[in-house]
Formats: C-alpha cells, structure tokens, sequence
C-alpha cells in the first residue's frame, strides 16, 4: 500500500509494517490471510495451542486468547493496525459478550484504523422475496439473528467513537468445493427435500474466495461505519438452486414438499432458512470496494469445483 495512503503515515520504514489481524481464522480468515500481500504481518488469534503449528506453517503468528475470557484479550491492546472479526456470537443468550469485550481490548491503546466484522443477511429477517438494500432497516426474526444485530450495533458505536473505520459486511449462504459442508452434494444425495415453486423462498450466495478478497476490500476500500451487503449475483429461489446444483453434479433433483410437509420433515435449523426469502442487491460491494467477482453467479462457482 502506498505510504501516502498508510494509516501510519510518512513513519520510517520499519515502523510502517502494517498488523493484520484475524480474529475467528477459520476457513475464510485462512482464505483472507492467504491472499495477503506477503509484506504484511499476519496474526491470528485462536483459543486453541494445538492450531499454533498450523497457523506458523500458513506464516501467521498465533495469538492465544479467548473471546469468553476477557482477561485473555489484554496483548491485542495496540498490536493491529487492521482487524478482521470473524467471530460469531455465542449460540445462546442475549447480545454479544465476545464482540463486545473485543472492543473493549482493542480500546485500551491505539485502536486500529480499520475494522472489518462478518455479520449476516439474516438480520433482515423475512423479506417476502424484496429487493433489499443496506439502507433497509434489520428486523432479525431468530435469536440468531438478534445477536448479530446486537454486534453490529457495538461495531458502529465503535467506530463513531474510537475513530475506527468499521465495515459490516452482510454475509448469505457461503459455498466452496474446499470447504466443509460447503456445496450441496452431500444434502442432494441424501435426499432432501425442498419447498414446492409456490411456497419457495428465495437465498443469496458467495463462493469463500470471493467473501475472502470482500474482507480484504473492506479494510482498505471500505467507507466508515458503512454496511456492504457481500453475495453474488445469482437470482435463484431455493429449490431452483438445488435443481441446478443435481444437473452439475448428475444426481436426481431433490424432491419437493409443501410448507406443512417440510415442518414435519426437517430440523428447525433447516427451516429457518426456509422461512426468510429476500434478494440482495449487492451494488455498493460493486462500487464501493471495487469487488470483482470471480465467481458471479453459483452457476460458476459449482461448474468450476467440477
């Protein structure tokens, strides 16, 4: 990056070496690391020692701490200049602890100049298949949701009063051929079924390379306090997705069940995300952090995981 443009700016050179670091570095942290200019030091905060030697092997220095003990957060005070949040939410209770005791370590010294958080799409709730855009206010219908609402809204406070530069970036249904549970291959060959056309819902899409290089765009490109919706631009409603995932992958379209059905059918996971349809415009992405999708539509995204 030029130094003109560094949030350090004109410093000697040895102290202009800018601190990425990645907190929740899994398989989209490791992808974001990776296309990481080699230049830039890399860290990475994990609760775990025995993820020590793997993040060394990936040239990223690991960080023990863990986002459930606070006491542990003390050494990031200072340390970034750039911080990635990947980090979800407890799965129970109200708000969100882990974001919040996160701020408040970064706080303690200079904060970083840019902060980018992985929220989801989920916080708008169902949509009725609208089109939505990030001016449109979160009605977040599951506790899910809610606890994501909840960290963006310690985010933006965050970045109004730190100084801090803090994109929230809407993230959909993430997919990849490399990445665990990350196509449908495996829900089609069991047999799944999905919504018959009148009771279907329409889902959003990103390939976890192009979510990566979002991340990445964010914490340079991104506008302050600025909401990026980050999918591709595939129009599909749920089941049509399935149908053309079963036609790549020459195996038999999932059957399709109506809404009552499906209730009796399928864990409550599986129909929460049959509950919201909403389409997302993803135009500030496009202009904004100048993201050019390589996979824009999943169409390609599968055809090129063969």
């Amino acid at each position: 990056m030029p130094s003109n443009l560094s949030p350090l700016g004109a410093l000697p050179f040895r102290f202009r070496r800018e601190r990425i670091l990645v907190v929740g570095c899994g398989d989209v942290g490791l992808r974001a690391a990776a296309a990481l200019p080699g230049r830039l030091r890399l860290l990475a905060l994990t609760s775990s020692p025995a993820r020590r030697a793997d993040l060394r092997a990936r040239g990223i220095t690991p960080l023990l701490g863990n986002l459930d003990q606070p006491y542990t957060l003390r050494r990031l005070a200072g340390l970034a200049t750039r911080v990635l949040h990947l980090a979800p939410p407890p799965a129970e209770g109200a708000g969100d602890p882990r974001t919040r005791e996160l701020l408040r370590a970064l706080r303690r010294r200079t904060p970083p100049a840019a902060l980018a958080y992985g929220s989801t799409s989920g916080v708008y709730g169902d949509c009725r298949g609208d089109w939505v855009t990030e001016t449109r206010a979160p009605q977040a219908q599951t506790a899910r949701g809610q606890r994501r609402v909840a960290a963006e809204r310690q985010l933006r406070f965050f970045g109004r009063s730190a100084g801090v530069c803090s994109s929230i970036l809407r993230i959909p249904g993430i997919y990849a051929p490399d990445r665990a549970g990350g196509t449908p291959r495996e829900r089609l060959q069991r047999g799944t079924p999905v919504l018959r056309a009148e009771d279907d819902v329409y889902t959003n899409h990103i390939h976890a390379d192009d979510l990566a290089r979002a991340c990445l765009a964010a914490l340079w490109r991104g506008r302050p306090q600025r909401v990026y919706h980050v999918n591709d631009d595939t129009q599909l409603k749920m089941g049509d997705y399935f149908d053309l995932a079963a036609r790549l992958y020459g195996l038999p379209r999932p059957p399709r069940v109506t809404r009552q059905q499906a209730q009796q059918q399928l864990s409550p996971m599986q129909l929460s995300f049959m509950s919201e349809s909403r389409r997302l415009d993803n135009t500030r992405m496009k202009r904004e952090l100048r993201l050019r999708l390589r996979y824009p539509t999943v169409g390609d995204g599968l055809s090129a995981s063969g």
